[in-house]
């Protein structure tokens, strides 16, 4: 809170004078009180119109995407030594790849929302296993541990397509072997299918041979790469490695160091990998992981860089966007601090301190978003988590303020985790509150209508895009993040929002 500093006059001043400045110290005194507990947003930033009709015509195209977009997406791989980037790569919406297979949008919906409660208890089991401090040694070995819930958050690259998960296409080994692989800012460890399969999922792509490739190399158990992981284990001097998943998934093999290669000539050596040859879950389509998170073995460590940035174009459109290395942050970006928790350096925090509705602050205390030194609570933004949580006093308050400034909507039934939902197929526009966050730095992002007020089937139902959750943790997730190009400055501890910069 702002210090406020009294000052007192001599009894010798005139008392005229002294009440003349008694009132206007109280006056002065209830506007900076005023500013302390409440900040309205200019009135233009109030509202927002949501394009009811356009909404209504993706969830119908879904279903109707090009039959030749994987082929012409093959073919536009990645770059290299742009001029805003050292590393370029395509990134696509698993629609653009293959088109969805559910019997209608709603169908399509509910099995979205069931992998991402998936994802949500799996990023918050790993940080649990941190914070309570749960070490490498207090894990089962390799052989009984297939079963349990383990360190990493699910990769949510299910049987049903339209998960809502992205993708890039890079090449693994020398020659390069092209594959798409699922992009996670959740997780650390990359790893891609490798023959001879024990146990492996169908791929979109052939199974990588690494007999075929002259830069494969197995890392031996006392490599630093071998040590930072969270299971690992020794057999005839080679590390093998075990990444598990909230939803009984996992992936065990040989960690190695393979060359990654982006387009026709960018290649970086020497990246640790995961070569799988036992996998088994919901990983259909992708032939593996590229990790975007914090730690040591996530492939921005690995290849030291300073930032990196990406776009999430509409999850229900077939368009591409990019994910950039050591991009420049752009100019008219909305930045905020990034904090690291100490007892987990996967997850990127961010200092959220307030979320407003129609420029009206939420009446909830900033403590509610705080990061705490036990590393417990915080903010996080997550690539692979769809809906936004928050915590059920945050939650409740966002969803009364937004339920108030939409009096004039027609409500419905709840849907699934939604529990706040409107019947607007007979509008082709709505007015809707505008929702905002609010960080430390005094910077504010205002989300566009259609990143929080999203269709759930092809009727006309939309449903405000937040979830409650009973963790003190807070997931920003990929509906909110669409359309925004999300730059992750790790040399300056900020994180940027670039809107329409895809």
């Amino acid at each position: 809170m702002q210090s406020l500093t009294l000052i007192c006059h001599s009894p010798s001043l005139p008392v005229k004078e002294n009440m003349a400045k008694t009132a206007l110290f109280f006056f002065s005194f209830s506007l900076i009180i005023s500013s302390i507990f409440s900040r309205t947003l200019p009135p233009s930033s109030a509202t927002n119109v949501l394009d009811v009709t356009s909404s209504l015509q993706k969830t119908l195209d879904v279903f109707t995407v090009d039959s030749q977009a994987t082929k012409s997406l093959e073919n536009q791989e990645t770059s290299f030594s742009s001029s805003s980037s050292l590393l370029s790569l395509k990134l696509h919406s698993r629609v653009g790849l293959r088109k969805a297979s559910d019997i209608d949008y709603k169908a399509l919906t509910l099995a979205r929302l069931g992998r991402d409660s998936a994802r949500v208890n799996s990023l918050q089991t790993r940080l649990d296993l941190a914070v309570h401090g749960i070490s490498k040694a207090d894990l089962k070995p390799m052989e009984t541990q297939l079963d349990v819930e383990a360190m990493e958050g699910p990769v949510i690259s299910g049987t049903s397509q339209g998960s809502g998960e992205y993708f890039s296409r890079v090449g693994i080994g020398r020659p390069p072997s092209q594959v798409y692989m699922v992009l996670d800012s959740g997780s650390d460890v990359n790893w891609v299918q490798c023959a001879p399969c024990s146990d492996c999922y169908q791929q979109a792509d052939p199974i990588f041979q690494p007999a075929s490739s002259s830069s494969f190399s197995r890392l031996t158990c006392e490599a630093q790469q071998c040590k930072s992981l969270d299971v690992s284990e020794c057999r005839n001097n080679t590390c093998l490695y075990q990444v598990s998943y909230g939803d009984g998934s996992y992936t065990v093999g040989d960690f190695v160091t393979e060359t990654i290669t982006f387009g026709d000539s960018a290649a970086v050596n020497n990246i640790a990998i995961g070569c799988g040859h036992n996998n088994e879950g919901l990983f259909v389509g992708a032939a593996g992981l590229i990790g975007l998170g914090g730690g040591p073995l996530s492939f921005p460590s690995q290849i030291k860089a300073k930032s990196f940035s990406y776009c999430l174009v509409d999850r229900d459109s077939d368009a591409s966007s990019t994910l950039d290395f050591d991009s420049v942050v752009p100019a008219d970006a909305v930045t905020a601090p990034l904090l690291q928790n100490p007892k987990l350096d996967t997850f990127y925090y961010m200092d959220l301190t307030g979320i407003s509705v129609a420029g009206e602050l939420l009446p909830v205390p900033p403590s509610n978003f705080k990061l705490a030194d036990n590393g417990e609570g915080g903010v996080i933004i997550d690539s692979g988590t769809a809906v936004t949580r928050l915590p059920t006093e945050t939650y409740n308050a966002l969803r009364d303020a937004f339920v108030k400034g939409t009096k004039n909507l027609p409500s419905t039934n709840g849907v699934a985790l939604f529990d706040t939902c409107f019947a607007l197929g007979s509008r082709k526009s709505v007015e809707v509150p505008t929702v905002s966050f609010h960080f430390s730095n005094g910077k504010d992002l205002s989300l566009p209508a259609k990143n929080y007020l999203i269709p759930v089937d092809s009727t006309g139902t939309f449903c405000f895009a937040f979830a409650p959750t009973s963790s003190s943790l807070s997931i920003i997730g990929n509906v909110q993040q669409q359309g925004t190009r999300v730059s992750f400055d790790i040399a300056h501890s900020l994180i940027a929002f670039s809107s329409n910069k895809c």
